[in-house]
This record gives structure tokens, sequence and C-alpha cells, in this order.
């Protein structure tokens, strides 16, 4: 695949994990301003989701909204109007370890909302109800590959649709015996606001294109685990070219040999 001439441009980014709670935060730590320092993460309580809702929900829900709210808000979009691209690795292990354990007990039961909740696009349905949007969603996994498989639908998205887009990537810890069959070190999300027109609040220009070559790395061992441990944090080498203010080619994993090619030219 040669470069896509045809760019898109990345008006608003959300962060959620391990010492970097936020954009603002995460952009000081790629930065080289404060050392990286991973700290246990604060609940989540995304404003969008009221209360009640929130407590139909756990963790893995809860870091989508957090994210994509904190992308629009930057973008200064219309959320309502932005179609959504949701991209997994593993969904939610959490739900999936209770319901495993319900259905093997003499009456197994498992309620219809946990049921409903264990469904990959459950985060898609409630971010749009939230912010009651009618624009298309998709929700894709591609195990290691999640993040690259997300930028490539939501570009695709962008090329031939007329909606901006909003791409959220995340994934979230599963409890044992899940966890040592698929490790996943912490819970993190990334969300980009998208559009294909530069406008006043784009941060970047973004060229895509797949090649075969090697993932670009992190400044530092510590980042370099946070990166290597939850598949959505496969994601922070553009954010930190983003952060450095530095035009760069960043290598993102994708299939076999390949990885996502990303020519990013810093706009602010």
């Amino acid at each position: 695949m040669n470069n896509n001439k045809l760019p898109v441009y990345i008006d608003g980014v959300g962060v959620f994990g391990p010492g970097m709670t936020s954009w603002n935060e995460c952009r000081a730590v790629l930065r080289g301003e404060c050392e990286y320092q991973p700290q246990a993460l604060p609940k989540l309580l995304p404003e969008l989701l009221v209360p009640a809702v929130r407590r139909r929900t756990g963790d893995y829900i809860r870091l989508a909204v957090k994210v994509a709210a904190e992308a629009a808000e930057h973008s200064i979009k219309d959320a309502s109007q932005l179609a959504t691209v949701f991209a997994t690795s593993d969904s939610d292990g959490n739900i999936a370890h209770t319901i495993c354990g319900a259905v093997v007990q003499d009456e197994p039961m498992v309620s219809p909302t946990m049921f409903h909740n264990s469904v990959t696009n459950s985060p898609a349905g409630y971010w749009c109800i939230a912010v009651k949007s009618q624009a298309p969603s998709t929700s894709v996994a591609g195990y290691d590959a999640s993040f690259a498989v997300g930028w490539l639908e939501a570009v695709t998205q962008l090329a031939v649709d007329e909606y901006d887009a909003m791409l959220v990537v995340h994934d979230v810890k599963m409890p044992e015996p899940l966890n040592t069959c698929r490790p996943m070190e912490c819970n993190f999300g990334i969300a980009l606001a998208l559009s294909r027109q530069q406008g006043e609040q784009a941060l970047a220009r973004v060229e895509t294109g797949i090649v075969a070559d090697t993932e670009t790395l992190l400044a530092s061992d510590q980042l370099n685990t946070l990166r290597l441990g939850n598949p959505a944090a496969r994601g922070l080498p553009l954010l930190a070219a983003m952060a450095r203010g530095v035009s760069s080619n960043v290598m993102i994993p994708y299939l076999d040999d390949t990885v996502v090619s990303l020519k990013v030219e810093l706009l602010l």
C-alpha cells in the first residue's frame, strides 16, 4: 500500500493510563518535561454517563467514554456529528470472566445488563446514547494490532463518508486466570478526533501507508514497557511525535512483518 495522498487531520486527543490521565499529562511526559511515574489509576467517573448508567458499566466502557469525551472537547466538535470507530483487543475480560463463572453454576444466571455489556460494541452504544449521536459507528478488534486496525478503519471512513470521525482504542486488564493466558499490564485508552479538512483546531496532518518496517520505539524503557503492556498504548509513538512538536514518520505495528506508516506533520 502506497502512502495515502488524502491526509487526515488530528483535531483533539484523549488519553487515560498509568501516569497520564489526560492529554496534558501525557504530553508533558512524552516531551520529557517530567519523569514518567506510573501510578494507580483514579476511579473512572466520566461525566457524560449519569450516575445510574455508570453503576451499570465497568472500566472497559467508562474508559472509552472518558477518552472520547476529552478528545471531542479539545477538538471543539459536536460529538453527536462524529462517526466513531471503537477498537479493542479483548473487549471486556472482566465481564467475560464473570459470565464464564456464572454459566458453570448449578443454576446459571446472567443479568441482561451484564450480557449486553459483554459485547464488543457496547462502548459504542453507551457513547452514542450519551451524546445523542446517530452517526455511523464501527467496532473492530485486531489483537496486538488493534490501534493500527482502528486507525485504518477510521481513515477509510474519512475517505468515503461525509462525517468527521472519532477513533477510540481501549483495553483493560483482565482478572485471573485470563490475564495469565492474555497478559495485560494496565488499563489504557487513546481517542483521536479526526477530520479530512484542516480546521483552526488541527494539531497534526497525517498521511497513511502500510510498509514492511520496524515499529517506532519511545524514549525510555519505562515508556516502552507501557507501550507493550496494552494494545491501545501502541499508539503512544504517534502521540510522542505530536507532543515533541517535530514532524516525523511513525511506525505502528500491524500484521505479520508490516507496520502502518504515519507521516506526521505538526501544525500547532
